[in-house]
């Protein structure tokens, strides 16, 4: 494609699928809000039923099998049900389930509660990425998942003020409360505001930039063929995305839920203390979400081949988490240099995701997007449930010897080496994409 045609203008064109990445991202932040509550009220609630930190990994552990399971079928529920309708019944389920976790009295009720959150918020992401294709052409795709990924950050960013006020104020249990509300208010401004394109009332130019992708876009987007497991995983690119999301879903979880507890042990903070470094480290996450889409776009716009865009920005995004071998080197100095190589692995993973998610549309139908991000999905939850299983053993060894750092050490190689493996394995198995699609029966 010539570079003249790729820089579309878009001046005049109309914003209203900005409005759609805006619900996507008020989801996102509340998908990961209401599962990040219990990292930060872990000691707690730890202490109330006498937690160790095996304990702590089943109950997480809970979470990332339900979420596995639900990541098998809600890819094909969501392509099969619609959009509007299976991300209403996602978030609906979802936001009851973290209102639940308020009733729990012990570690099985939280491993229920946690269950219940992870089956249904596994589709967010399938819904939110099908609802990218639908609404974006494949240049902006990249940045519209950046930005609405970034909510997973703002919803790190917002819990560490929020959680530790309402737990002296009000108590744990009003921390589930609320953050379970908020999901039901999205609810009502997701019914209001989103159909597909040819049905909302748009500007008619808005309509024919988001269908103008001739790069990504062919006959089979639009077929009414039902998408079969078996057809997709004979696909090098469909693998190319499960090794993506098994090697780099487990790093994220691992930040997500233990952070709080390594600036805890390592440094004593407690309570809002911990408040702040997170707040640094999310916030940081959020920018790279948001650049990490926004460098392909750039590429793209001066001629590059949206595949080796692609390709380029996440292989710089898979180096800097290499920096996070030195954590505990740069630690001993200053806690501050830890938590800004902390910062920038987060930043450059959910750079990476950004993209990552963007390969599917790049390389399938809409129709298939939600099945192939459920797939993958289900395999980084799985890589989440080896790795939180690991965490738990390597702490509580350590631990027992009065040498936690040790096991902070193991782990933060571990995390340090997943992405550029990762995108070693991805550049064997991916491929272009060709008008030759997966096989549907």
């Amino acid at each position: 494609m010539e570079n003249t045609d790729r820089r579309v203008r878009t001046s005049g064109v109309g914003h209203y699928r900005w409005v759609i990445c805006a619900l996507l991202f008020f989801a996102t932040t509340l998908n990961y809000l209401d599962r990040t509550v219990i990292g930060l009220l872990k000691d707690e609630i730890g202490v109330q039923f006498g937690w160790s930190e095996s304990d702590y990994s089943n109950i997480v552990v809970c979470f990332q099998v339900a979420y596995a399971v639900g990541l098998l079928g809600v890819g094909w529920l969501i392509d099969r049900l619609g959009t509007k309708i299976g991300y209403f019944l996602s978030v609906l389920v979802w936001s009851l389930a973290t209102i639940l976790h308020g009733f729990a009295r012990g570690t099985f009720g939280f491993a229920a509660a946690r269950s219940l959150l992870g089956l249904s918020e596994s589709g967010n992401f399938p819904a939110a990425n099908k609802t990218v294709a639908e609404w974006f052409p494949g240049k902006e795709r990249a940045l519209a998942t950046g930005i609405y990924n970034s909510g997973s950050n703002i919803g790190a960013i917002v819990a560490p003020v929020l959680i530790p006020w309402l737990l002296m104020s009000y108590g744990w249990e009003s921390a589930f409360y609320v953050t379970g509300a908020l999901g039901l208010l999205w609810l009502l401004l997701w019914a209001v505001f989103y159909g597909k394109p040819a049905e909302k009332k748009i500007l008619p130019s808005e309509l024919a930039y988001i269908n103008s992708d001739t790069e990504t876009a062919t006959a089979d987007d639009t077929s009414d063929k039902k998408v079969h497991w078996s057809s997709l995983l004979r696909e090098r690119n469909v693998w190319a995305f499960i090794v993506g999301k098994l090697f780099s879903d487990p790093i994220w979880w691992f930040f997500l839920f233990w952070l709080p507890s390594f600036l805890k042990n390592e440094y004593g903070l407690d309570g809002m203390e911990i408040s702040f470094p997170l707040i640094v480290v999310y916030t940081f996450s959020s920018l790279g979400s948001i650049l990490g889409g926004w460098l392909p776009k750039f590429l793209i716009n001066r001629g590059m081949e949206t595949r080796k865009a692609r390709s380029r920005s996440m292989l710089l995004y898979a180096l800097l988490p290499l920096a996070v071998l030195f954590t505990q080197t740069a630690g001993l100095a200053n806690m501050w240099f830890a938590i800004l190589i902390i910062s920038i692995a987060c930043a450059a993973h959910c750079a990476w995701m950004a993209n990552l998610f963007a390969t599917v549309s790049d390389n399938f139908p809409k129709r298939m997007v939600a099945s192939i991000t459920g797939i993958g999905g289900m395999a980084g939850s799985v890589g989440g449930i080896v790795v939180a299983k690991l965490a738990g053993i390597l702490f509580d060894h350590y631990k027992a010897m009065d040498q936690l750092s040790v096991g902070y050490g193991i782990m933060f190689v571990i995390c340090a080496l997943a992405y550029i493996s990762a995108w070693v394995i991805m550049a064997v198995l991916s491929r272009k994409r060709t008008m030759q699609q997966p096989e549907s029966k």
